[in-house]
């Protein structure tokens, strides 16, 4: 159960001991907070530190006393799905100043604190960093001024910092996404379609402004998530005569018989002289012009609301425990570092190298040198950008260049939440590159038997947003249409052809084990025989064990499992949430797990068991999924688009290379493209799963976080990584 590293941590009671760590919050509130701060609490006790909370961030250090306590395992428990941060954050004109700062010390030395870990953004972050260079002067001069003892001095001359970055607007340079963004675009995608079914009804038009005074992050990424006609970021103003093309593009759309129009405004959106874009300047714009019944609504703080998403509270946990690793290796010589997330791995990278660069866009775009703002952002943000602009804008017939190439899009296997997304993308980037584009129903069923159809630009509007898949799928293999589906292929002169597809929700069940004691609930996930979804979702639902196929499990250990909760019990953590993957174990059902739950702990609590079954693959698709389909999408059309360019001749395409049938997926930190023959010898067919899954590794900390005695294996590479080349890497997938 451990993770596969080469560096174990043989005692997890000594690794720790002597370590007195403390957790704060500071700055704006974000989604994802009190996740973060459970897993510092939690792993911090787990290898032996002593842990203590810092209430109302900043101000709490300054002011000492009861707002630096001492915290155990029960103190942070029930805050993973609760929104804010429940230590509290507060601006601290205070710690601004030595003075200040010299208070903050002293009542950090009192509780014996030398290792601190940040949660906020790049102000936040830049006060810790100077506390700790001021360190050293700061124990001189209490020391000079008789409020701690030479040896004192001694025995606590040096600072550790770690920061995690908690903020909505992912405006940190450094880390694909910060704590608490996923959530914020949740909020906004639940606002922007809902908004959608009443502006239908009236043929209206929204200006929706959303947060984000100095990035453009959240208007960028949920423009792209809900397909609106047009937004304003101030990393990217808009060219002089913008206001000319946005109204002609509504026109135009309104004249197509499109029923609704969304605009998204960022607050500090600019145009390219520097000058403020407001929400109202463009409703006035839309309403002289065009005269559309047009109406703003200003999100606020709505969008730091709510509960966490599952991929920040996920973020949150990684991050967490990865800081107290950080914060018990660091040197005197060590300098601070962030903990960030690059594609699917944790990283640490130094902290004022990011904030440097960080301010450096604020100071690219006072200097209207937006090009290099958007470039610093990195490649994630500058690929949002250019993939909103390849789908928003439709270029004329006579801009288009034909290819004389048909490609097809088409779904197999069970649906998922953003094929169409991925559909809708693929037919505007193919009708881009001069494609004619075709659609096929039903999957391979419905290529054998010629049910495909030409899509043009406009019908695939209003897709994003939309559940299942439209163009509908199956999950029948070709293998028995071989024969037909050539046959279709040459009727159609099909040259290319993208398939999106297959192999071929906790929070409500604990909130409710919350309200009743001593409860225990079994939860039954889909995912075939891939722990994928039991493995995260309990993770991020806090859940005590989750049981998949990939790693073995026999009667003892379910015990084992039953004593742990027991146990658990007798606290004040009187709860618990168990999940099994549906396909884990042939004789060890959903049946027989509540059963053995039921009479082991019989008299200590009760138990409650519930089948998720396909409300799993139904409901809107979440912002990640709609611009992650969107993205991947667009990147397949375009590799086809080139290998369909280059083994053109003589009017035919010749094509015999293995890498003619590729796989696109993130690999590591990257999305890369894979010839199928290559992931054969990596395929474990029989179970439709790879042999070697990357996030096995993240099990054990479920288990850590769940109270359990289990060893825990830190990466041998977990140092320091350069700033330039984390960029020059940057993952495309946030």
């Amino acid at each position: 159960m451990a993770e596969r590293h080469s560096e174990q941590i043989a005692n997890r009671s000594l690794i720790g001991v002597g370590k007195v760590i403390a957790v704060l919050t500071s700055g704006g509130d974000a989604q994802g907070m009190n996740a973060a701060v459970r897993a510092v609490v939690r792993m911090g006790i787990y290898v032996g530190a002593k842990m203590f909370f810092v209430h109302e961030g900043y101000q709490g250090m300054v002011d000492g006393g009861s707002n630096i306590v001492q915290v155990s395992w029960e103190s942070v428990s029930s805050i993973l799905q609760r929104g804010g941060t429940v230590i509290g954050s507060a601006r601290c004109s205070a710690f601004r100043n030595r003075e200040g700062r010299l208070k903050a010390a002293a009542n950090l030395l009192e509780k014996g604190i030398t290792n601190l870990c940040v949660i906020g953004g790049d102000g936040s972050l830049t006060g810790a960093n100077l506390f700790r260079e001021e360190w050293s002067g700061l124990l001189d001069e209490l020391a000079k001024n008789g409020k701690i003892s030479k040896d004192d001095v001694k025995n606590y001359s040096h600072l550790n910092i770690v920061g995690l970055v908690g903020s909505i607007d992912n405006d940190f340079c450094g880390t694909d996404m910060t704590i608490g963004t996923d959530s914020a675009l949740h909020r906004i995608i639940e606002v922007v379609d809902a908004i959608m079914t009443t502006a239908l009804s009236h043929q209206r038009t929204f200006v929706l402004e959303v947060m984000g005074r100095h990035c453009g992050y959240l208007a960028l990424a949920s423009a792209l998530a809900c397909g609106a006609d047009w937004v304003f970021i101030p990393e990217s103003p808009p060219e002089d005569d913008w206001e000319k093309h946005m109204v002609e593009k509504l026109s135009e759309n309104r004249a197509h018989k499109k029923r609704l129009n969304i605009i998204i405004v960022a607050e500090g959106a600019i145009d390219a002289q520097n000058q403020p874009i407001t929400s109202e300047k463009i409703k006035n714009l839309v309403v002289d012009e065009l005269g559309f019944d047009t109406r703003v609504t200003i999100l606020g703080h709505v969008q730091r609301g709510g509960t966490p998403s599952a991929f920040d509270r996920i973020l949150a946990s990684r991050t967490g425990v990865e800081a107290v690793l950080a914060l018990l290796e660091a040197k005197p010589e060590t300098p601070a570092c962030v903990v960030s997330l690059s594609g699917n791995h944790i990283v640490r990278l130094p902290l004022m190298e990011c904030v440097k660069m960080t301010q450096a866009v604020q100071k690219a775009m006072d200097k209207k040198d937006f090009k290099k703002a958007v470039k610093l952002r990195g490649r994630s943000f500058e690929n949002n950008l250019q993939t909103y602009k390849l789908l928003s804008q439709k270029e004329t017939t006579a801009e288009i260049p034909k290819s004389n190439f048909n490609v097809a899009v088409m779904n197999v296997g069970a649906p998922a939440a953003g094929m169409n997304a991925a559909i809708r993308s693929a037919v505007r980037v193919g009708i881009t590159e001069g494609h004619k584009m075709l659609v096929v129903n039903n999957g391979f069923e419905g290529l054998s038997k010629g049910e495909i159809k030409e899509f043009h630009w406009t019908c695939v509007r209003g897709w994003t947003g939309q559940g299942g898949s439209i163009l509908g799928t199956k999950r029948t293999l070709p293998a028995m249409y071989l024969e037909q589906i050539a046959e279709q292929i040459r009727t159609y002169k099909i040259n290319g052809l993208l398939v999106v597809g297959g192999f071929e929700t906790c929070d409500r069940i604990k909130q409710s084990a919350s309200g009743t004691k001593r409860r225990v609930f079994i939860i039954e996930t889909m995912g075939g025989y891939c722990g994928y979804l039991a493995s995260m979702g309990g993770l991020s639902a806090g859940a005590d064990v989750a049981y998949i196929f990939e790693e073995k499990f026999d009667i003892r250990e379910l015990q084992a499992n039953v004593r742990h909760l027991t146990e658990k019990m007798k606290t004040n953590i009187q709860r618990g949430l168990v999940l099994r993957n549906e396909n884990c174990n042939e004789n060890y059902t959903t049946d027989f797990i509540y059963q053995l739950y039921s009479e082991e702990g019989k008299g200590v609590f009760d138990c409650r068991k519930n089948v998720l079954g396909h409300m799993q693959q139904g409901g809107a698709p979440s912002p990640f999924d709609r611009n992650f389909a969107t993205k991947i999408s667009a990147k397949a059309m375009q590799w086809l688009t080139k290998k369909l360019q280059d083994n053109f001749q003589d009017g035919k395409v010749f094509v015999n290379d293995d890498d003619s049938v590729c796989l696109l997926g993130m690999r590591t930190r990257t999305l890369l493209f894979q010839p199928v023959v290559e992931l054969k010898k990596e395929t474990d067919f029989e179970h439709r799963i790879p042999k070697e899954q990357w996030w096995l590794k993240l099990r054990p900390l479920m288990k850590i976080l769940a109270k359990y005695k289990i060893s825990y294996q830190v990466p041998s590479s977990a140092k320091l990584e350069n700033i330039e080349c984390r960029t020059r890497e940057g993952n495309e997938a946030s």
